[in-house]
C-alpha cells in the first residue's frame, strides 16, 4: 500500500498529469471537457480528498485560509465555479489545485511561511491554475478517458491496494514527464496571472519570490528526494528569476506594502500546538522569543495533549490573565477545563467564546456537550445543529448530536446521526449498522426522506473506501 505521503503525492500528480491508459473506442471520450463534466469530476475529487485525507475543520484555521482565498478570488475575473479550499493536516510543504474550483492547502505550508503574502502567493498561483483551467485543458486535450473511467483510475491508484503495492515518486515523476503535466507555459501563466491576483488583492508581490526561495531551501521531502511542492511545480529556479525581474520593475509603493500577520501567527500557533508532535511543539514554545499571549496558548494546548495537567492549567490561567477578551483564548481554555472535568469553569468560558464568535464550531461543539451534561438537551441540539450548518461533514458533531438524541430516547435521530458520523469518519461497518437501524425506524415519510439523504451521503463517500 502507498505510504500516506506517497498517497498525497499521487493525488496531486494524478489530478495534474492523468497518467492513465487509453480506453476502448466505444467509451464516451471527453473531447470538449464541458462545465458540467468538470463539475461532476470536481465533486468526485473533492469527495475522494475528504475520504482519504485528514481535513482540518477548525474555523480559526480553515476560515483564515478561506478568507485569503476569497480576497484573491475577488481579484480574479468571474468563474463558473466558486473557489473551495480544504486545509489538510500534514507537514508536507504543499498545495495543489484540482478542477471545478477546488484547492488543497497542507498545514506544513502554513507553518513554514513567514508572512501572509507568502502564503497568499502560493494560493494565488494555484488560483491561476484554476482560472486558466490548466487541469481541465489537459484533460480535454488528452482525449484519453471518460469521466467514469477517470474517477475509477484516480480512486484505485490513490487509495492503493495491498496487491498493487506502492508507486514510487520517481516513477510517477517520470511518467508525468512522458504524458501530461503542467507545461512550462502553464507554470509561467500561473505565475504571471497569480502575481496579478496577488497585487490586485493588496499583497506585497515580493511574497511570491520569497515563498519560492524558501521552499527551494527547505528539506521537506515527499518520499524519495523530491521536495513535495517543487515536484509538482517544476522549473523553480527559472521562475524565481523571471518573477524577480518583473517585480523589480513594479512601483516601489507595491513593494513597500506591509502584511498584518497577526492571524497567520495565531493559526501557526494552533497548528503547531495541536497537530505537531506535542513535545516538539512544547520545545518550540519554550525556546521562542515571542512574548505575546500566543506562547501561553501554545504551551497550554501542547501540555494538555501530553496530560501534563498542572502545567497546562498554569498556561491557560496565564493566557486568560494575558487577555480575557479573545474568543480563541476563551475557547481553548474552556476546552481544557471541559476535558479535565471542571464543567462550570468550562461552561463560563465557552459561553463567552460562542457569544463573541458565533461561527466558531469548536466552541459551539464543546458548549453543546456541556449543556447536554447539565441536562439541557434542547439547547445542546440547537448548538450542534448550528455547528453542522457550518461544517456538515464533521464526524464529531454528528456523533455528539446522536448521543444527545440517544440520551432522550429519540432512537431514529440517534441512529441517523451516528450513521453520518461513521460515514464521514470512513468507518464502513458502523455506518452500515446505524444506517440499517435508522432505516428500520423510518416509519413516516419525513423520516424516510432523511434516510434517503443519508443513503446519498453514504454512496458518495463509500465510493472511495477500500
Amino acid at each position: 500500500m502507498p505510504t500516506i505521503i506517497a498517497r498525497y503525492f499521487l493525488l496531486s500528480m494524478l489530478v495534474i498529469s492523468l497518467v492513465i491508459p487509453p480506453v476502448p473506442a466505444r467509451a464516451s471520450l471527453l473531447g470538449e471537457f464541458t462545465i458540467s463534466q468538470e463539475a461532476e469530476l470536481g465533486r468526485k475529487v473533492h469527495r475522494l480528498i475528504r475520504a482519504q485525507l485528514e481535513i482540518i475543520e477548525d474555523q480559526e484555521i480553515a476560515g483564515y485560509v478561506r478568507d485569503i482565498a476569497a480576497r484573491l478570488e475577488k481579484a480574479a475575473p468571474p468563474q463558473p465555479f466558486p473557489v473551495k479550499v480544504d486545509v489538510v493536516n500534514h507537514n508536507a510543504v504543499n498545495a495543489f489545485a484540482t478542477v471545478a474550483g477546488y484547492m488543497v492547502i497542507f498545514s506544513g505550508l502554513i507553518l513554514n511561511v513567514e508572512t501572509e503574502s507568502e502564503l497568499a502567493s502560493i494560493m494565488a498561483h494555484e488560483l491561476a491554475h484554476i482560472t486558466q483551467r490548466h487541469v481541465a485543458r489537459n484533460i480535454e486535450r488528452s482525449k484519453l478517458i471518460s469521466i467514469g473511467s477517470l474517477i475509477g483510475v484516480l480512486a484505485g491508484i490513490f487509495i492503493g491496494s495491498d496487491a498493487g503495492g506502492a508507486v514510487t515518486v520517481g516513477s510517477i515523476a517520470g511518467a508525468q514527464s512522458a504524458v501530461l503535466k503542467y507545461s512550462r507555459e502553464d507554470e509561467r501563466e500561473a505565475d504571471q496571472v497569480g502575481l496579478n491576483y496577488l497585487i490586485q488583492a493588496g499583497y506585497n508581490p515580493s511574497g511570491m519570490v520569497s515563498a519560492m526561495q524558501k521552499m527551494r531551501r527547505m528539506q521537506w521531502f515527499s518520499g524519495g528526494d523530491i521536495p513535495s511542492y517543487l515536484s509538482t511545480h517544476p522549473g523553480m529556479d527559472e521562475r524565481i528569476g523571471y518573477l524577480r525581474d518583473r517585480i523589480n520593475r513594479l512601483d516601489r509603493e507595491l513593494l513597500e506594502r506591509q502584511d498584518d500577520n497577526s492571524r497567520l501567527k495565531r493559526v501557526q500557533t494552533l497548528i503547531r500546538a495541536r497537530y505537531v508532535d506535542p513535545s516538539t511543539a512544547l520545545s518550540h514554545f519554550r525556546e521562542s522569543g515571542d512574548q505575546s499571549c500566543l506562547v501561553y496558548l501554545g504551551r497550554g494546548i501542547a501540555n494538555s495533549r501530553m496530560n501534563r495537567v498542572a502545567d497546562a492549567r498554569d498556561s491557560f490561567e496565564n493566557l486568560i490573565r494575558c487577555d480575557s477578551s479573545d474568543p480563541l483564548f476563551l475557547r481553548e481554555a474552556g476546552m481544557f477545563y471541559f476535558q479535565f472535568g471542571d464543567l462550570d469553569k468550562a461552561g463560563e468560558l465557552l459561553q463567552k467564546a460562542v457569544i463573541m464568535q458565533p461561527r466558531d464550531t469548536l466552541a459551539m461543539l464543546y458548549y453543546a456537550r456541556i449543556l447536554s451534561e447539565k441536562g439541557n438537551p434542547d439547547a445542546a441540539v440547537s448548538y450542534l445543529e448550528r455547528t453542522l450548518a457550518v461544517i456538515p461533514e464533521d464526524p464529531q458533531a454528528h456523533e455528539h448530536l446522536a448521543r444527545v438524541y440517544g440520551k432522550h430516547n429519540n432512537n431514529f435521530m440517534a441512529h441517523l446521526h451516528m450513521a453520518y458520523a461513521h460515514v464521514y469518519a470512513n468507518n464502513r461497518r458502523q455506518a452500515v449498522f446505524h444506517r440499517q437501524k435508522a432505516r428500520e425506524l423510518a416509519v413516516d415519510s419525513l423520516k424516510k426522506e432523511k434516510v434517503d439523504s443519508l443513503d446519498q451521503a453514504y454512496r458518495e463517500q463509500a465510493e472511495f473506501w477500500k
